[in-house]
């Protein structure tokens, strides 16, 4: 299944970070982005009844969004969300007995790390993908583009910095996928009413994943 998990998510080329105050604008978040075409959601713990958002988003869009868990720390939570139906698990940082249990529940684990000695150590423990976090405060591309010169093999997903200013030289860097915070997952937006906002930035950010993987003959095999 995890396979399955990550073809997804390199197809689709997003993992948007939901974060916001309230289930209720959680949904609308998660609504607003599937409304844009992006069909892959990352909800983190720090959303109020995060296990609970994720059951009621399983409910509403069953098999036509990817769900995963986001801001993983520890092995209680892990085993909530998954419980609540987490297609995939992810960390803002090192945690072995999170991979573990994501590894042994056959889900697909993306590991937080940031240094040369933090991803590789990840990456052995069975993190399947690594989350470069926080990417910007390195150097954003740039240092992206440097990971991935003694480490080709490990699929890589930039957090931290992702824009849609800087979207394209991320993936051009070597990115599987683009995991984007606030500049999508915009819950001002949703205060404000206008949840259409958030819908045309998805569509935005397809757009330039479409382009990249035109420009690059992309296959999620690659």
């Amino acid at each position: 299944m995890s396979k399955l998990t990550l073809a997804w998510i390199r197809r689709t080329g997003l993992v948007p970070v939901l974060r916001a105050s309230s289930a209720r604008n959680a949904l609308l978040l998660a609504r607003a982005i599937y409304a844009g075409g992006v069909d892959v959601l990352e909800i983190t713990t720090t959303v109020p009844n995060a296990a609970e958002v994720l059951r009621l988003l399983k409910l509403e869009f069953g098999d036509s969004m990817l769900l995963g868990a986001g801001t993983v720390t520890n092995a209680t939570d892990c085993a909530n969300l998954l419980e609540a139906g987490a297609e995939f698990v992810v960390s803002p940082s090192l945690h072995p007995e999170v991979i573990a249990m994501t590894r042994a529940a056959g889900k697909l684990m993306i590991s937080g790390a940031l240094t040369p000695t933090e991803i590789i150590t990840a990456h052995h423990l069975g993190s399947q993908v690594i989350k470069v976090f926080p990417c910007s405060a390195m150097g954003g591309a740039s240092y992206l583009r440097s990971i991935k010169g003694p480490f080709p093999h490990i699929p890589l997903i930039p957090t931290g910095g992702v824009t849609l200013a800087t979207a394209h030289e991320f993936l051009k860097a070597g990115a599987i996928a683009l995991g984007v915070g606030t500049d999508l997952v915009d819950e001002d937006a949703i205060r404000r009413g206008d949840p259409e906002r958030v819908t045309e930035t998805a569509r935005k950010y397809l757009e330039i994943v479409a382009t990249w993987q035109a420009e690059f003959n992309f296959s999620i095999e690659d």
